[in-house]
C-alpha cells in the first residue's frame, strides 16, 4: 500500500505533549523523537527475518535499547558504533549475529574490535578481506556489492555505481573469493544497497543484481540483505514505497537461491531512516524577526551545526511554527526564510541544493515563537557540531505520554573537555 503525508505549517504538541511545555522544561535547540512512530515503522518491516537498524541515522542509547527490546539489531559502521551498541545491550557472539561491521575500510580500532568480538564484518573493499583473515583465519564475512549503478535524492547519497567509493566492484567477487581462500575465510552473505530513495524499478534491477552475484559466490550464501534506503516523505506529494511490492521482490530472489543451494537463505532490511525520520522534531526559539530587501527572515537558535542536511544536501524538511501563546494557525501566512545564528551564509534551513535561498509560507512568526523542523530523526543529531562553539543540544524521548531525557545539553565544560594549554 502506498500512502502519502500531509504537513500543516503550524504545530502546536508532539505526540500529545505541548511544544511550549517541552521547550520550557528542556531548553532549545532541543531533538524530541516520538517512539511510537519508530514502533510502528518497525512493525511494517515485520515480513523480512531480520530488521538490522542502521544506527548512524539516529544511535542515541535510549534509541538503540528500544529497538533491541522489539527484536532489531544493528548495523555499525566505525569503532564507536560497535561500542555504542554494546552499551545498548547487543551482543557480540557472532552466532547471534546482533551486530554487523559494516565499513570501506578497517581502521586499526575497528579491526581490533571486530576481533575481539569475533563479529560478522560486511566487507565493502577486498583488501579487508585481507586484512581481517590474517588475524582471524576462518571468519565468516558478508560482501557489500556495488552493482555498477546508483540511486539517490542527491549525488552526496548515492552510494552505487563507479563514481561511488561504497562497496566490492561487481566484477571483483572472483578476486575476493581467492582472497578469502586463502585464509579460510567464508563469505556467507551478500549485502546490496545503492543509496537513498530507492524506487521499485531501480530494485528490481537491485534485484537482478544480487541473485547474479549471488551465483558467482555460491552455496556458502545464507544471508542476503536488501540494503537501506527505503523513502519517506518530506514533501505533500512524495509518498512511501509499497512495503508489499518491495518484499515481494525480495523474497521472490531470496526463494529462487533458497531453491538452488538446497537450503534457506535468511532475508535481511537495512533500515536507517526510514525507522528514524519520521520520529524526530528539532525545537527551535525564534530570536529575531527582520526584513532584508524582499526577504522576512525568522531566526532562530538553532543552526546547520544541530542539523546540516540541508546546507549539505539542500535536503526540504517540513517546517511549522508554534505560537508563543495563542494559535499560531489563526494567524496570516506569509513567505519566510529561516535562519540560524551561525556566522556563515549558509546557515539557511530553507534552501535548495547548492545554497539557494528560499523561503515558506508560514504563519508570521514572533520572537519567542518556536520553530518545529519536522522530520528531523534522521541524519540530524549525530551529525551535530561544535561549530562557533556551539554546544549539541540535548535529545529527548516521548514514551508512552512521557518526555524523558536521553541526552543532557552540553555544557561549557564540555566544548573544551580535553583541550590544555601547553608550557
Amino acid at each position: 500500500m502506498i500512502s502519502t503525508n500531509s504537513f500543516n505549517n503550524s504545530r502546536s504538541t508532539i505526540s500529545g505533549i505541548p511544544v511550549h511545555e517541552l521547550a520550557e522544561q528542556f531548553g532549545t535547540p532541543l531533538y524530541v523523537y516520538d517512539l511510537s512512530v519508530i514502533e510502528k515503522r518497525i512493525d511494517e518491516l515485520s515480513k523480512f527475518d531480520v530488521v538490522r537498524y542502521a544506527q548512524k541515522a539516529c544511535g542515541n542509547l535510549a534509541i538503540l535499547d528500544r529497538m533491541r527490546k522489539r527484536g532489531v539489531v544493528v548495523d555499525a559502521v566505525s569503532a564507536g558504533e560497535i561500542h555504542r551498541a554494546l552499551l545498548a545491550g547487543y551482543s557480540g557472539d557472532p552466532s547471534k549475529a546482533e551486530i554487523v561491521y559494516t565499513a570501506d575500510l578497517f581502521d586499526r580500532a575497528s579491526l581490533e574490535l571486530a576481533v575481539e568480538h569475533a563479529l560478522v564484518v560486511n566487507c565493502g573493499s577486498p583488501d579487508m578481506i585481507s586484512q581481517l583473515g590474517e588475524l582471524r583465519p576462518g571468519a565468516e564475512i558478508t560482501l557489500r556489492i556495488n552493482p555498477g549503478f546508483g540511486h539517490g535524492h542527491s549525488q552526496k547519497t548515492n552510494t552505487g555505481g563507479e563514481q561511488s567509493k561504497h562497496g566490492i566492484w561487481h566484477t571483483q567477487i572472483d578476486d575476493c573469493l581467492l582472497r578469502a581462500d586463502q585464509t579460510g575465510v567464508t563469505v556467507t552473505g551478500l549485502h546490496m544497497h545503492i543509496g537513498s530513495g530507492t524506487d521499485l524499478e531501480h530494485l528490481s534491477e537491485v534485484c537482478d543484481a544480487m541473485e547474479k552475484a549471488a551465483m558467482t559466490v555460491g552455496r556458502t550464501i545464507h544471508t542476503i540483505s536488501a540494503g537501506g534506503g527505503l523513502p519517506v516523505p518530506y514533501r505533500d506529494d512524495e509518498t512511501y514505497v509499497d512495503l508489499d511490492q518491495y518484499f515481494d521482490l525480495w523474497d521472490a530472489v531470496r526463494n529462487r537461491l533458497s531453491e538452488r543451494f538446497g537450503h534457506h537463505i535468511s532475508l535481511e532490511i537495512e533500515p536507517g531512516r526510514f525507522l528514524a525520520a519520521e520520529s524526530g522534531y528539532l525545537i527551535a526559539e525564534v530570536r529575531s524577526v527582520k526584513r532584508m530587501g524582499e526577504n522576512l527572515f525568522a531566526l532562530v537558535d538553532a543552526g546547520f551545526n544541530d542539523l546540516a542536511r540541508p546546507v549539505m544536501y539542500g535536503s526540504y524538511h517540513p517546517i511549522s511554527v508554534s505560537a508563543k501563546s495563542g494559535d499560531a494557525s489563526e494567524r496570516e501566512s506569509v513567505p519566510v526564510v529561516v535562519g540560524g545564528p551561525l556566522c556563515e551564509s549558509g546557515d539557511i534551513f530553507t534552501q535548495r541544493e547548492g545554497g539557494y535561498v528560499d523561503s515558506r509560507l508560514l504563519p508570521a512568526p514572533r520572537v519567542g515563537d518556536y520553530i518545529v523542523l519536522e522530520n528531523a530523526g534522521a541524519y540530524g543529531f549525530v551529525m551535530a557540531s561544535n561549530y562557533n562553539s556551539k554546544q549539541r543540544a540535548a535529545e529527548v524521548l516521548i514514551e508512552n505520554g512521557s518526555a524523558k531525557l536521553i541526552r543532557q545539553r552540553e555544557s561549557f565544560e564540555d566544548l573544551t573537555r580535553g583541550e590544555m594549554i601547553p608550557e
